[in-house]
C-alpha cells in the first residue's frame, strides 16, 4: 500500500514517525514502512500489512483524509512476490485485474484467456451427434486431445428435438479450432448419407450479450458479414422462455467462412464479458460490504460454464419472467434475481434510509423500460424494492425522461444497474460505448457547500476518485423544500460510486446538525451565589 501526502506550502514534508505509525496500527499490523521520498511536491511512504484485507481496510479509512493539514492518498500496491495462498482468484483479479498471471493460480494457463468463462456453445443436427462421437467416443476424444478442449454432448437434452446443444471449454484458439472440426465431420457426413440440406453454423449466445453482438442499428452484425462472407441471422426474443435464456446465432457460409464468423462473434462476446467482470471487481473494492454476486449484476450463463454458477431455482421462484434462466432465474433486464435471504442486508454500513434518484434515459427507450401493460417496470421494482415511475415528458420533442427511483441504497444500486443494463442490451447505445447517464439528487441548501468543499476541493476529490463528473449548478433557486440539485454523469459504477460519497457527506451534515442546540433554546447560566 502506498500513503502519500500533498505538500500544501513550500517547505518540504517531514513525518512525525510516531504519528504516523500509530495511525496505520489502527487497521492492522503493520510489517514495514518504508519512507521513499519526502522532499518533492508529494511525500510517499510504501505500507506493508500482514494481511491483505488489513491493507484495503486501511486504504479504505485513510484514503482523502487529512494528517498535520496533509490531505493522504492511498494507493494499493499487488505483492507480485507473494505465493498463491487462502484468497481466491477472483479476489486476486479484484485487486490485480491488469497484471500478468501468477504462477500456480488456478484457471490461469499459459494462453491467453485460459479456459474462458464464456465456452462455445453450438446446435447440431441430431441426425450427425453419432458420428461426432465417433465409434465407442473415438471421434470426440480424438477432438478434445488435437484441440485442447473439454466437449459436452448434451444427447439427453430435450428428447426427441431435432438438435441437440454441445458445449466446448478451451481457450478461444481451441474452441473455434474443435468448433471447425466438428463442422468438418458432419458435412462428410452429410455427403455419405446423401443429405442435402445446407448445414448451417448455429451459435446459442446468452440474450444478455446478443445486444452488443449486433451493435447500434446493427454495424457490429453487417460487419462480421462482410468481413467473413456470410449471411448471419438472430432467433428473435420471442423465442426466449424460461427455460431457454440464449438466443441462437446462424450462420451460412463455406465451413472456412463460418469458422472466421464464429472467432469474431465469440470475441465480441467473451470481449463484453471481461469488460463487465473487470468492472464488477472494480466496484467491489470501491464500496465495502457490496456483494455484487448476491445482487445479480450479470447472467449466469449455460450449464457447464464452472462450478461458480448459482444452482437450479423451482421454476417460478423470485417472480420469474419471458427473461428467466434455470441456472439462476432472471428478472426482464437480463440478470438473475436472486432469492430475497440472498442479498445482505448490510448493503452499507448505516441505516437504510430511503433515498430519490432521478435518472435519465433516452425518450426511446422509455418503452423497453415500461414493457407490455408496464410488465417490465413492474418486476423491476418487486425486485429492486423501490418505487419506480417513468415523469410524464417535457417540452413538444424531449430527447431524454426522467426515471424517478425511491428506495435504500441497495434498492437504488438494484434498479439503477438494470436499467443501465437494459440499455446496453437494446443497443441504445453503441458496442464500444459504455451506456452513460445523468443522475440528480436533491440536497438541502445549506449543505451544497459541503458538497463543493474550499476551492471546489471536496467535489474534485469526488470526481477523481469515481470518475464521474459531478456538478452542482451555480446561483439555483431552492425548491419549496430549500433543496438544490447535484448532478452526476458517468457510467453505472461511477455514478453508484458518487451517489454513495454524497450520501455520506449529507448523513455528516444531518449528524452535526443534529447535535447542535436548537435555535430556540438557551444554555443555562450559572446560579448566582448568595
Amino acid at each position: 500500500m502506498r500513503v502519500g501526502a500533498e505538500r500544501q506550502s513550500a517547505a518540504p514534508i517531514r513525518w512525525e514517525s510516531q504519528v504516523l505509525d500509530g495511525m496505520l496500527a489502527q487497521y492492522g499490523t503493520v510489517e514495514s514502512c518504508e519512507q521513499v521520498n519526502t522532499e518533492t511536491e508529494t511525500a510517499v511512504v510504501n505500507v506493508r500489512y500482514a494481511a491483505k484485507d488489513q491493507a484495503r481496510l486501511a486504504m479504505e479509512k485513510l484514503n482523502a483524509s487529512v494528517m498535520e493539514n496533509y490531505t493522504l492518498k492511498v494507493t494499493y500496491i499487488p505483492d507480485e512476490t507473494a505465493a498463491p495462498e487462502g484468497p481466491s482468484p477472483v479476489g486476486r483479479r479484484g485487486y490485480n485485474s491488469r497484471g500478468p498471471p501468477r504462477a500456480g493460480s488456478p484457471g490461469l494457463g499459459a494462453r491467453p484467456k485460459a479456459q474462458s468463462d464464456i465456452p462455445l456453445r453450438i446446435l447440431v443436427p441430431t441426425q450427425f451427434v453419432g458420428a461426432i462421437i465417433g465409434k465407442e467416443g473415438a471421434t470426440i476424444r480424438n477432438i478434445t486431445k488435437q484441440t485442447h478442449s473439454k466437449i459436452d454432448i448434451h444427447r439427453k437434452e430435450n428428447a426427441g428435438a431435432a438438435e441437440k446443444p454441445i458445449t466446448i471449454h478451451s481457450t478461444p484458439e481451441g474452441c473455434s479450432e474443435a468448433c471447425t472440426t466438428i463442422m468438418d465431420i458432419m458435412q462428410k457426413e452429410a455427403v455419405d448419407t446423401k443429405f442435402t440440406e445446407e448445414i448451417p453454423l448455429k451459435i446459442l449466445a446468452h440474450n444478455y450479450y446478443v445486444g452488443r453482438v449486433i451493435g447500434k442499428e446493427g454495424r457490429n452484425l453487417k460487419k462480421i458479414e462482410q468481413d467473413t462472407e456470410t449471411k448471419i441471422t438472430i432467433s428473435p426474443l420471442q423465442d426466449l422462455t424460461l427455460y431457454n435464456p440464449e438466443r441462437t446465432i446462424t450462420i451460412k457460409g463455406t465451413i472456412e467462412a463460418c469458422g472466421l464468423a464464429e472467432k469474431e462473434v465469440m470475441k465480441k462476446i467473451r470481449e463484453s464479458h471481461e469488460s463487465d467482470m473487470a468492472a464488477m471487481n472494480l466496484q467491489s473494492n470501491l464500496i465495502p460490504g457490496l456483494n455484487l454476486n448476491a445482487l445479480g449484476l450479470f447472467p449466469s450463463g449455460p450449464p457447464g460454464m464452472g462450478p461458480s454458477m448459482p444452482s437450479m431455482s423451482p421454476p417460478g421462484a423470485y417472480g420469474g419472467s419471458p427473461f428467466g434462466c434455470p441456472y439462476g432465474l432472471e428478472g426482464p433486464f437480463g440478470a438473475p434475481v436472486p432469492p430475497p435471504s440472498s442479498v445482505s442486508s448490510q448493503f452499507l454500513a448505516g441505516p437504510q434510509q430511503s433515498e430519490t434518484v432521478h435518472l435519465f434515459i433516452p425518450a426511446l427507450a422509455v418503452g423497453a423500460i415500461i414493457g407490455k401493460q408496464g410488465q417490465n417496470i413492474k418486476q423491476l421494482s418487486r425486485f429492486a424494492g423501490a418505487s419506480i415511475k417513468i415523469a410524464p415528458a417535457e417540452g413538444v420533442d424531449p430527447k431524454q425522461r426522467m426515471v424517478i427511483i425511491a428506495g435504500p441504497p441497495e434498492a437504488q444500486f438494484k434498479a439503477q444497474c438494470r436499467i443501465f443494463g437494459k440499455l446496453k442490451e437494446e443497443n441504445f447505445f453503441g458496442p464500444k460505448e459504455e451506456v452513460k447517464l445523468e443522475a440528480h439528487i436533491k440536497v438541502p441548501s445549506f449543505a451544497a457547500g459541503r458538497v463543493i468543499g474550499k476551492g471546489g476541493k471536496t467535489v474534485n476529490e469526488l470526481q477523481n476518485l469515481s470518475c464521474a463528473d459531478v456538478v452542482v449548478p451555480r446561483d439555483q433557486t431552492p425548491d419549496e423544500n430549500d433543496q438544490v440539485i447535484v448532478k452526476i454523469s458517468g457510467h453505472f459504477f461511477a455514478c453508484q460510486l458518487a451517489q454513495r460519497k454524497i450520501q455520506e457527506i449529507l448523513a455528516q451534515v444531518q449528524r452535526q446538525q443534529q447535535t447542535k442546540p436548537s435555535s430556540g433554546s438557551q444554555t443555562p447560566l450559572p446560579a448566582r451565589r448568595k
